[in-house]
């Protein structure tokens, strides 16, 4: 066997999963929120909130690219780096191109690998910044992503102004934005293991019921890593997917149950915690790119790094339509990556 080929090996478990010879360390991270987020249970866990939705510009889609400038702006402070001390930045946004990334950073100067997983693409920006530092590629990588409530309305269902119906499986997009610092060394957490998700379609077509769409992604991704691994879901604080809101989370609980395991105990929902469903009409619970990632890079990351978990999964899901392929009666592939977070390497 060539030396290549033994490299490669022995970071490969079973046949999706990589475990980091040299874990990245977390440096720093930050996130945004709008009103809505800053009404919500984990209004505490942001870095900044804003009450204007335009954060200043004269669009939607500029405040959004705003938002991801001024996240990756937080973050880096927060590590004491300037954006030069980055090696790549990896990052992308639910609109066509990727308008709010492009636009967002094109002042940063940094190289760029533009991303887009949907709302996976925070598990997806990890996983990529993280194995670019233990390949040796890169010392300093930023990972980061983000959505907004009227941009993504305006895109991919109605204008806002125009007052739809929203029906009880749909989500609320967030407007919110996380960034996450990776460095080769650093007081952690660290990102110790990646497993890449694969595109599942179980022919659902309702756009509004993505939690319906993505759960099998997020239930063949969590399986594929505790098969890979040899773990199971009791060796974690926290398993969490991305935003598969109430209805996906239950689906992913009732597929693992026909397996005979019980995730309940342990088992989160990004879509979940974000907003009070409860006092804040946002029916089946939250969604977009900046769900998981503002939900990681405050509540999560911080309760790492004060002790509260030791282990989490992390598992973004993301639904890869676009308003064509909906038009045209398509079904809705799905995606979800995870990665591992621990507080020892």
């Amino acid at each position: 066997m060539c030396q290549e080929a033994v490299f490669l090996n022995s970071k490969r478990i079973g046949q999706r999963t990589v475990a980091l010879s040299a874990p990245p360390s977390v440096l720093a991270f930050a996130n945004i929120g709008g009103k809505f987020e800053g009404q919500g249970p984990l209004r505490t866990q942001f870095d900044e909130l804003s009450e204007d939705s335009f954060f200043g510009e004269k669009t939607w889609e500029a405040g959004e690219s705003a938002m991801q400038k001024r996240v990756l702006q937080l973050a880096l402070s927060k590590a004491g780096l300037t954006a030069a001390q980055l090696d790549y930045i990896l990052a992308g946004d639910l609109l066509n191109q990727c308008i709010g990334t492009s636009f967002g950073l094109r002042d940063s100067q940094i190289p760029l690998f533009g991303l887009y997983g949907a709302c996976s693409t925070m598990g997806e920006s990890l996983a990529l910044a993280a194995m670019l530092i233990d390949g040796g590629f890169a010392a300093r990588t930023a990972a980061l992503t983000s959505s907004h409530f009227c941009t993504a309305e305006r895109q991919y269902r109605m204008p806002v102004p125009y007052g739809s119906q929203r029906t009880p499986t749909a989500q609320w997009t967030a407007t919110a934005a996380g960034c996450t610092i990776l460095g080769r060394e650093g007081p952690g957490p660290y990102l110790t293991h990646v497993t890449c998700g694969k595109i599942v379609d179980k022919g659902v077509t309702d756009a509004n019921n993505m939690g319906a769409a993505m759960a099998p992604a997020a239930y063949d991704t969590l399986t594929a890593f505790f098969r890979d691994t040899g773990a199971s879901p009791r060796d974690f604080d926290l398993v969490l997917t991305g935003d598969l809101g109430v209805l996906g989370h239950e689906i992913v609980l009732e597929f693992f149950r026909r397996d005979g395991i019980d995730m309940s105990g342990n088992y989160l929902d990004c879509g979940m915690l974000l907003y009070d469903r409860e006092n804040q009409d946002m029916h089946a619970g939250a969604s977009g790119c900046g769900c998981s990632a503002s939900v990681l890079n405050g509540y999560l990351l911080s309760g790492m790094r004060s002790g509260t978990w030791k282990r989490i999964l992390f598992a973004p899901t993301g639904a890869l339509l676009s308003p064509t392929s909906s038009f045209q009666g398509e079904s809705i592939p799905a995606v979800c990556h995870a990665v591992c977070f621990s507080t020892e390497k």
